[in-house]
Protein backbone atom coordinates (compact mmCIF):
# COMPACT_ATOMS: atom_id res chain seq x y z
CA UNK A 1 0.00 0.00 0.00
CA UNK A 2 1.43 3.39 -1.00
CA UNK A 3 2.27 6.09 1.50
CA UNK A 4 -0.29 8.40 -0.18
CA UNK A 5 -3.11 5.91 0.38
CA UNK A 6 -2.04 5.41 4.00
CA UNK A 7 -2.01 9.17 4.53
CA UNK A 8 -5.53 9.49 3.10
CA UNK A 9 -6.78 6.68 5.30
CA UNK A 10 -5.34 8.32 8.41
CA UNK A 11 -6.92 11.63 7.36
CA UNK A 12 -10.39 10.11 7.12
CA UNK A 13 -9.85 8.13 10.30
CA UNK A 14 -8.95 11.38 12.03
CA UNK A 15 -12.12 13.02 10.70
CA UNK A 16 -14.24 10.14 11.96
CA UNK A 17 -12.65 10.45 15.41
CA UNK A 18 -13.40 14.18 15.53
CA UNK A 19 -16.96 13.53 14.38
CA UNK A 20 -17.47 10.83 17.02
CA UNK A 21 -16.29 13.20 19.73
CA UNK A 22 -19.08 15.61 18.77
CA UNK A 23 -21.77 13.03 19.52
CA UNK A 24 -23.98 13.96 22.46
CA UNK A 25 -23.06 12.15 25.65
CA UNK A 26 -25.54 10.07 27.64
CA UNK A 27 -25.85 11.25 31.25
CA UNK A 28 -27.19 9.00 33.99
CA UNK A 29 -26.83 11.40 36.89
CA UNK A 30 -25.18 14.39 38.49
CA UNK A 31 -22.65 14.89 41.29
CA UNK A 32 -23.64 17.09 44.23
CA UNK A 33 -21.88 18.20 47.41
CA UNK A 34 -23.28 18.94 50.84
CA UNK A 35 -21.47 20.12 53.94
CA UNK A 36 -22.53 18.12 56.98
CA UNK A 37 -22.49 19.95 60.27
CA UNK A 38 -23.25 16.68 62.05
CA UNK A 39 -20.25 14.87 60.54
CA UNK A 40 -18.14 18.04 60.25
CA UNK A 41 -17.13 17.26 56.66
CA UNK A 42 -18.21 17.64 53.04
CA UNK A 43 -20.07 14.68 51.57
CA UNK A 44 -20.52 13.93 47.89
CA UNK A 45 -23.67 12.31 46.57
CA UNK A 46 -24.83 11.35 43.09
CA UNK A 47 -28.40 11.76 41.85
CA UNK A 48 -30.26 9.99 39.04
CA UNK A 49 -33.65 11.39 38.03
CA UNK A 50 -36.51 9.48 36.35
CA UNK A 51 -37.08 9.74 32.59
CA UNK A 52 -40.30 11.70 33.10
CA UNK A 53 -38.82 14.21 35.56
CA UNK A 54 -38.05 16.86 32.92
CA UNK A 55 -41.19 16.33 30.84
CA UNK A 56 -43.18 19.55 30.79
CA UNK A 57 -46.46 17.68 31.08
CA UNK A 58 -45.21 15.79 34.15
CA UNK A 59 -44.14 18.77 36.22
CA UNK A 60 -46.80 17.90 38.82
CA UNK A 61 -45.28 14.47 39.52
CA UNK A 62 -43.48 13.62 42.75
CA UNK A 63 -41.22 10.61 43.19
CA UNK A 64 -40.17 8.23 45.99
CA UNK A 65 -36.49 8.39 46.96
CA UNK A 66 -34.06 5.46 46.96
CA UNK A 67 -30.90 6.07 49.00
CA UNK A 68 -27.87 3.88 48.21
CA UNK A 69 -25.04 3.36 50.68
CA UNK A 70 -21.62 2.60 49.15
CA UNK A 71 -22.83 4.81 46.33
CA UNK A 72 -19.92 4.54 43.89
CA UNK A 73 -20.16 0.73 43.93
CA UNK A 74 -23.89 0.52 43.22
CA UNK A 75 -25.02 3.75 41.53
CA UNK A 76 -24.60 2.78 37.88
CA UNK A 77 -26.09 -0.69 38.11
CA UNK A 78 -29.01 0.14 40.36
CA UNK A 79 -30.00 3.47 38.83
CA UNK A 80 -30.09 1.69 35.46
CA UNK A 81 -32.18 -1.11 36.92
CA UNK A 82 -34.62 1.35 38.50
CA UNK A 83 -34.97 3.08 35.14
CA UNK A 84 -35.59 -0.19 33.31
CA UNK A 85 -38.10 -1.48 35.85
CA UNK A 86 -40.11 1.75 36.01
CA UNK A 87 -39.91 3.63 32.73
CA UNK A 88 -42.06 1.35 30.61
CA UNK A 89 -39.28 -0.05 28.41
CA UNK A 90 -40.65 -3.27 26.91
CA UNK A 91 -43.80 -2.68 28.93
CA UNK A 92 -41.88 -3.15 32.17
CA UNK A 93 -43.36 -0.98 34.94
CA UNK A 94 -43.02 -3.21 37.97
CA UNK A 95 -42.12 -0.34 40.30
CA UNK A 96 -42.81 3.40 40.43
CA UNK A 97 -40.28 5.82 38.99
CA UNK A 98 -37.84 6.93 41.69
CA UNK A 99 -35.12 9.45 42.42
CA UNK A 100 -31.91 7.56 43.19
CA UNK A 101 -29.44 9.17 45.62
CA UNK A 102 -26.04 7.49 46.10
CA UNK A 103 -23.84 8.50 49.04
CA UNK A 104 -20.09 8.34 48.44
CA UNK A 105 -17.94 6.87 51.19
CA UNK A 106 -15.50 8.69 53.43
CA UNK A 107 -15.06 6.13 56.22
CA UNK A 108 -17.54 3.27 55.87
CA UNK A 109 -16.37 1.42 59.00
CA UNK A 110 -17.07 4.52 61.05
CA UNK A 111 -20.35 5.41 59.33
CA UNK A 112 -21.97 2.00 58.90
CA UNK A 113 -21.35 0.43 62.33
CA UNK A 114 -24.09 1.38 64.81
CA UNK A 115 -22.19 -0.11 67.78
CA UNK A 116 -18.62 0.33 68.97
CA UNK A 117 -16.48 -2.65 67.97
CA UNK A 118 -13.92 -3.57 70.62
CA UNK A 119 -10.56 -4.49 69.08
CA UNK A 120 -6.97 -4.73 70.33
CA UNK A 121 -6.08 -1.57 68.45
CA UNK A 122 -8.10 1.62 68.75
CA UNK A 123 -10.69 2.13 66.01
CA UNK A 124 -13.33 4.70 65.09
CA UNK A 125 -16.28 2.31 64.68
CA UNK A 126 -19.71 3.03 66.12
CA UNK A 127 -20.63 6.17 64.17
CA UNK A 128 -23.76 4.71 62.59
CA UNK A 129 -26.20 6.83 64.58
CA UNK A 130 -24.43 10.05 63.61
CA UNK A 131 -24.42 8.99 59.97
CA UNK A 132 -28.16 8.22 60.06
CA UNK A 133 -28.70 11.65 61.62
CA UNK A 134 -26.78 13.15 58.69
CA UNK A 135 -29.01 11.28 56.24
CA UNK A 136 -32.28 12.21 57.92
CA UNK A 137 -31.56 15.71 59.21
CA UNK A 138 -29.34 17.10 56.45
CA UNK A 139 -29.30 15.06 53.24
CA UNK A 140 -32.98 14.13 52.89
CA UNK A 141 -34.18 17.70 53.63
CA UNK A 142 -31.81 18.97 50.91
CA UNK A 143 -33.11 16.37 48.45
CA UNK A 144 -36.71 17.31 49.32
CA UNK A 145 -35.95 20.99 48.82
CA UNK A 146 -34.10 20.49 45.52
CA UNK A 147 -36.28 17.88 43.83
CA UNK A 148 -39.96 16.95 43.58
CA UNK A 149 -40.01 14.12 46.12
CA UNK A 150 -42.67 11.89 47.59
CA UNK A 151 -42.04 11.25 51.32
CA UNK A 152 -41.57 7.52 50.74
CA UNK A 153 -37.91 6.58 51.18
CA UNK A 154 -36.07 3.31 50.71
CA UNK A 155 -32.63 2.63 52.22
CA UNK A 156 -30.34 0.18 50.39
CA UNK A 157 -27.23 -1.18 52.09
CA UNK A 158 -24.85 -4.02 51.33
CA UNK A 159 -22.52 -5.74 53.81
CA UNK A 160 -21.80 -3.16 56.55
CA UNK A 161 -24.31 -0.95 54.77
CA UNK A 162 -26.85 -3.76 55.20
CA UNK A 163 -26.05 -3.79 58.91
CA UNK A 164 -26.82 -0.07 59.14
CA UNK A 165 -30.02 -0.49 57.11
CA UNK A 166 -31.17 -3.22 59.52
CA UNK A 167 -30.31 -1.01 62.49
CA UNK A 168 -32.38 1.84 61.00
CA UNK A 169 -35.29 -0.58 60.46
CA UNK A 170 -35.20 -1.52 64.15
CA UNK A 171 -35.28 2.08 65.39
CA UNK A 172 -38.50 3.43 66.81
CA UNK A 173 -38.33 6.54 64.65
CA UNK A 174 -36.87 6.85 61.18
CA UNK A 175 -37.69 8.74 57.98
CA UNK A 176 -37.17 5.59 55.91
CA UNK A 177 -40.20 3.46 55.00
CA UNK A 178 -38.54 0.37 53.53
CA UNK A 179 -35.15 -1.32 53.73
CA UNK A 180 -33.02 -3.51 51.47
CA UNK A 181 -30.36 -5.20 53.62
CA UNK A 182 -28.16 -7.11 51.18
CA UNK A 183 -26.06 -9.80 52.88
CA UNK A 184 -25.79 -7.65 56.01
CA UNK A 185 -22.67 -8.10 58.13
CA UNK A 186 -24.20 -9.28 61.39
CA UNK A 187 -20.81 -10.52 62.61
CA UNK A 188 -20.49 -7.51 64.94
CA UNK A 189 -23.76 -8.48 66.64
CA UNK A 190 -23.13 -11.42 68.93
CA UNK A 191 -26.08 -13.35 70.35
CA UNK A 192 -26.45 -11.06 73.39
CA UNK A 193 -26.31 -7.88 71.29
CA UNK A 194 -28.90 -9.16 68.83
CA UNK A 195 -31.17 -10.28 71.67
CA UNK A 196 -30.98 -6.81 73.21
CA UNK A 197 -31.87 -5.19 69.90
CA UNK A 198 -34.76 -7.57 69.30
CA UNK A 199 -36.06 -7.02 72.81
CA UNK A 200 -36.14 -3.25 72.26
CA UNK A 201 -38.11 -3.41 68.99
CA UNK A 202 -41.29 -1.32 68.97
CA UNK A 203 -44.43 -1.87 66.91
CA UNK A 204 -43.34 0.88 64.49
CA UNK A 205 -40.75 -1.40 62.89
CA UNK A 206 -43.54 -3.70 61.73
CA UNK A 207 -45.12 -0.85 59.77
CA UNK A 208 -42.07 -0.91 57.49
CA UNK A 209 -40.93 -3.42 54.88
CA UNK A 210 -37.54 -5.11 55.07
CA UNK A 211 -35.93 -7.41 52.52
CA UNK A 212 -32.85 -9.40 53.58
CA UNK A 213 -30.65 -11.19 51.04
CA UNK A 214 -28.19 -13.90 52.06
CA UNK A 215 -25.26 -14.88 49.84
CA UNK A 216 -23.33 -18.15 49.75
CA UNK A 217 -20.13 -17.86 51.78
CA UNK A 218 -18.84 -21.33 51.03
CA UNK A 219 -17.25 -22.93 54.11
CA UNK A 220 -18.45 -20.06 56.32
CA UNK A 221 -21.94 -20.24 54.86
CA UNK A 222 -23.72 -21.77 57.83
CA UNK A 223 -22.69 -18.98 60.22
CA UNK A 224 -23.73 -16.24 57.78
CA UNK A 225 -27.11 -17.77 56.96
CA UNK A 226 -27.80 -18.67 60.57
CA UNK A 227 -27.49 -15.06 61.73
CA UNK A 228 -29.88 -13.81 59.06
CA UNK A 229 -32.40 -16.59 59.65
CA UNK A 230 -32.24 -16.07 63.41
CA UNK A 231 -32.98 -12.36 63.02
CA UNK A 232 -35.79 -12.91 60.52
CA UNK A 233 -37.53 -15.64 62.54
CA UNK A 234 -37.24 -13.67 65.79
CA UNK A 235 -38.87 -10.64 64.17
CA UNK A 236 -41.54 -12.85 62.65
CA UNK A 237 -42.41 -14.25 66.06
CA UNK A 238 -42.63 -10.77 67.56
CA UNK A 239 -44.93 -9.51 64.82
CA UNK A 240 -48.54 -9.40 66.02
CA UNK A 241 -50.00 -9.01 62.54
CA UNK A 242 -48.72 -9.54 59.03
CA UNK A 243 -44.93 -9.50 58.91
CA UNK A 244 -43.97 -7.30 55.97
CA UNK A 245 -40.61 -8.82 55.21
CA UNK A 246 -38.80 -11.32 53.02
CA UNK A 247 -35.62 -13.34 53.48
CA UNK A 248 -34.01 -14.83 50.36
CA UNK A 249 -30.96 -17.07 50.01
CA UNK A 250 -28.82 -17.00 46.86
CA UNK A 251 -27.09 -20.35 46.49
CA UNK A 252 -25.18 -19.29 43.36
CA UNK A 253 -24.13 -15.78 44.40
CA UNK A 254 -21.31 -14.75 46.71
CA UNK A 255 -20.98 -11.67 48.91
CA UNK A 256 -19.65 -9.52 46.07
CA UNK A 257 -21.94 -10.67 43.27
CA UNK A 258 -25.29 -10.67 45.10
CA UNK A 259 -26.21 -6.92 45.23
CA UNK A 260 -27.68 -6.39 41.71
CA UNK A 261 -29.84 -9.51 41.61
CA UNK A 262 -30.87 -9.06 45.24
CA UNK A 263 -31.87 -5.46 44.53
CA UNK A 264 -34.08 -6.59 41.66
CA UNK A 265 -35.79 -9.21 43.80
CA UNK A 266 -36.01 -6.96 46.86
CA UNK A 267 -37.51 -3.93 45.12
CA UNK A 268 -39.93 -6.28 43.34
CA UNK A 269 -40.97 -7.71 46.73
CA UNK A 270 -41.59 -4.23 48.15
CA UNK A 271 -43.79 -3.23 45.21
CA UNK A 272 -45.40 -6.61 44.61
CA UNK A 273 -48.56 -6.10 42.55
CA UNK A 274 -47.67 -2.56 41.47
CA UNK A 275 -46.97 -3.60 37.88
CA UNK A 276 -50.31 -5.32 37.30
CA UNK A 277 -51.32 -5.43 33.64
CA UNK A 278 -54.42 -3.66 32.38
CA UNK A 279 -55.47 -7.04 30.93
CA UNK A 280 -55.87 -8.37 34.47
CA UNK A 281 -58.17 -5.58 35.65
CA UNK A 282 -61.90 -6.02 35.10
CA UNK A 283 -63.38 -3.18 37.15
CA UNK A 284 -62.57 0.06 38.92
CA UNK A 285 -63.35 -1.59 42.27
CA UNK A 286 -60.78 -4.33 41.59
CA UNK A 287 -58.15 -1.76 40.63
CA UNK A 288 -58.76 0.35 43.74
CA UNK A 289 -58.60 -2.74 45.95
CA UNK A 290 -55.33 -3.80 44.31
CA UNK A 291 -53.60 -0.58 45.32
CA UNK A 292 -55.25 -0.42 48.72
CA UNK A 293 -53.62 -3.78 49.44
CA UNK A 294 -50.22 -2.43 48.36
CA UNK A 295 -50.75 0.72 50.45
CA UNK A 296 -51.66 -1.29 53.55
CA UNK A 297 -48.58 -3.50 53.18
CA UNK A 298 -46.27 -0.48 52.80
CA UNK A 299 -48.09 1.81 55.29
CA UNK A 300 -48.20 4.49 52.63
CA UNK A 301 -50.83 5.55 50.10
CA UNK A 302 -49.94 4.53 46.55
CA UNK A 303 -52.55 5.47 43.95
CA UNK A 304 -53.02 3.43 40.77
CA UNK A 305 -50.51 4.81 38.22
CA UNK A 306 -51.97 7.39 35.88
CA UNK A 307 -50.80 5.58 32.73
CA UNK A 308 -52.48 2.33 33.85
CA UNK A 309 -55.83 3.98 34.58
CA UNK A 310 -55.65 5.78 31.24
CA UNK A 311 -55.04 2.49 29.44
CA UNK A 312 -58.06 0.94 31.12
CA UNK A 313 -60.23 3.93 30.27
CA UNK A 314 -59.34 3.94 26.59
CA UNK A 315 -59.73 0.17 26.30
CA UNK A 316 -63.30 0.45 27.57
CA UNK A 317 -64.06 3.64 25.64
CA UNK A 318 -63.12 1.92 22.38
CA UNK A 319 -65.41 -1.03 23.14
CA UNK A 320 -68.50 -1.58 21.02
CA UNK A 321 -70.41 -2.24 24.23
CA UNK A 322 -72.16 0.93 25.42
CA UNK A 323 -71.97 -0.21 29.05
CA UNK A 324 -68.17 -0.39 28.78
CA UNK A 325 -68.10 3.18 27.45
CA UNK A 326 -69.93 4.36 30.54
CA UNK A 327 -67.52 2.37 32.74
CA UNK A 328 -64.61 4.09 30.99
CA UNK A 329 -65.82 7.36 32.45
CA UNK A 330 -65.25 6.02 35.98
CA UNK A 331 -61.58 5.34 35.24
CA UNK A 332 -60.94 8.76 33.74
CA UNK A 333 -62.68 10.46 36.68
CA UNK A 334 -60.50 8.41 39.05
CA UNK A 335 -57.38 9.81 37.37
CA UNK A 336 -58.53 13.41 37.77
CA UNK A 337 -59.23 12.73 41.45
CA UNK A 338 -55.83 11.13 42.06
CA UNK A 339 -53.87 13.49 39.79
CA UNK A 340 -55.70 16.85 39.90
CA UNK A 341 -52.73 18.69 38.36
CA UNK A 342 -52.41 16.43 35.33
CA UNK A 343 -53.55 18.15 32.13
CA UNK A 344 -53.61 14.78 30.36
CA UNK A 345 -56.07 13.31 32.90
CA UNK A 346 -58.59 16.07 32.16
CA UNK A 347 -57.92 15.89 28.42
CA UNK A 348 -58.77 12.17 28.49
CA UNK A 349 -61.88 12.81 30.59
CA UNK A 350 -62.93 15.37 28.00
CA UNK A 351 -62.63 12.70 25.30
CA UNK A 352 -64.70 10.29 27.37
CA UNK A 353 -67.53 12.81 27.79
CA UNK A 354 -67.28 13.64 24.08
CA UNK A 355 -67.75 9.96 23.17
CA UNK A 356 -70.92 9.97 25.27
CA UNK A 357 -72.23 13.13 23.62
CA UNK A 358 -72.11 15.27 26.79
CA UNK A 359 -70.98 18.54 25.21
CA UNK A 360 -71.03 20.78 28.30
CA UNK A 361 -68.86 18.46 30.41
CA UNK A 362 -66.63 17.83 27.39
CA UNK A 363 -65.82 21.54 27.05
CA UNK A 364 -65.48 21.92 30.83
CA UNK A 365 -62.77 19.24 31.05
CA UNK A 366 -60.89 20.35 27.95
CA UNK A 367 -60.86 23.86 29.42
CA UNK A 368 -59.44 22.51 32.69
CA UNK A 369 -56.75 20.64 30.73
CA UNK A 370 -55.88 23.81 28.84
CA UNK A 371 -55.70 25.75 32.10
CA UNK A 372 -53.15 23.25 33.43
CA UNK A 373 -51.19 23.23 30.18
CA UNK A 374 -51.73 26.24 27.87
CA UNK A 375 -49.69 24.42 25.19
CA UNK A 376 -52.22 21.59 24.88
CA UNK A 377 -53.26 22.20 21.28
CA UNK A 378 -55.56 19.16 21.26
CA UNK A 379 -57.75 20.66 23.99
CA UNK A 380 -57.67 24.10 22.35
CA UNK A 381 -58.77 22.69 18.99
CA UNK A 382 -61.55 20.63 20.58
CA UNK A 383 -62.95 23.61 22.46
CA UNK A 384 -62.97 25.78 19.33
CA UNK A 385 -64.65 23.02 17.34
CA UNK A 386 -67.30 22.30 19.95
CA UNK A 387 -68.10 25.97 20.53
Amino acid sequence: MSKKIIAVLFFFFGLSQVKSQEVEQLTIGSKQLIHSTILDEDREYWVSLPDSYSDKGASYKKYPVLVLLDGSAHFRAISGMVNYMSSGANGNRKIPEMIVVAIQNVDRRRDFTPDKIITVRANNSGGGERFLSFLEEELLPEIDQTYRTEPYRILFGHSLGGLLATHAYLKENTLFNAFLAIDPSFGTWDADTMDQKLEAVSSKSFERFIYIATANWGKRNFTNRDRHVRFYEAMHRKSEGDFHAELEYFEHENHGSVPPIAFHNGISAIFEGYGISSRDIESKAQLVQQFQTISQRLSYDFNPPEYLVNQLGYQMMQSKNEIDKVKALDFFILNTENYPNSFNAFDSLGEAYESLGEKEKTVENYAKSLELNPDNEHARMKIETLK
